[in-house]
């Protein structure tokens, strides 16, 4: 079993010039924000040299989980991503929403938490599928995204989120929506243990943030069995 989140920085060196990627700070794995595409092949094969073959996604904000038999040059389209296979690395890219990697002895997840996500119920979703394919003793491992105190949304999408979820509510702070802790009010009602890496991408500078930069790259979490 590997569990690995990244950020913006080449493996062991925290500089701006580490890595390959230029002005998306070196380590950036995404193949869609405008980066150069060389730069993003070399960083995902330095990412493979730690953790074997990645299997990447297409992440659209919606609700398709795609089960991986072998990593392929097509990346599938999903928010989430479940393998039974040993020798398998599953990848979740973000830079303000959530990496979500759920493990268990016969299976394990990369899914994309946004708010589109919660919404959409998609950690549930890729539970319900992982116990089909006989998942026992899951334990979630939250990563780094943006906090309660920095997502600021418009009133209508809180009211969206919130009616759903209550736990992503912000006490006394406006329509600010806590990604984080409707994620882990999820996860408990499922019954599932939680190992919480938690670190805001706003506020942590060696993190890819879209909402504090705009233009940035994206970090992974990653895992296999």
């Amino acid at each position: 079993m590997a569990i690995r989140f990244t950020n913006r920085y080449l493996p062991g060196r925290k500089s701006p010039d580490s890595g390959v990627s230029g002005a998306f700070a070196s380590f950036n794995l995404g193949a869609h924000v405008g980066d150069e595409a060389d730069a993003v092949a070399r960083n995902r094969a330095l990412l493979e040299q730690e953790v074997g073959p990645v299997q990447f996604m297409n992440q659209v904000h919606g609700d398709r989980i795609a089960i991986i038999e072998e990593v392929t040059e097509e990346i599938p389209t999903a928010d989430s991503l479940i393998t039974g296979i040993p020798g398998i690395s599953l990848a979740v890219m973000v830079a303000d929403c959530i990496p979500l990697l759920l493990q268990s002895p016969q299976a394990v997840a990369a899914v994309h938490v946004g708010r589109r996500g919660l919404v959409n119920d998609i950690t549930s979703k890729t539970i319900a599928v992982m116990k089909e394919m006989g998942a026992s003793s899951i334990t979630a491992h939250i990563g780094p995204s943006i906090c309660g105190q920095c997502y600021e949304v418009s009133e209508e999408i809180y009211n969206e989120v919130t009616s759903l979820h209550p736990a992503a509510a912000t006490p006394g702070a406006g329509f600010m929506l806590d990604l984080p802790s409707a994620l882990r009010a999820v996860l408990r009602s499922e019954a599932i243990d939680i190992i919480d890496h938690a670190s805001c991408t706003v506020e942590n500078a060696e993190l890819f943030s879209y909402r504090r930069d705009a233009i940035t790259g994206r970090q992974a979490g990653v895992i296999s069995l």
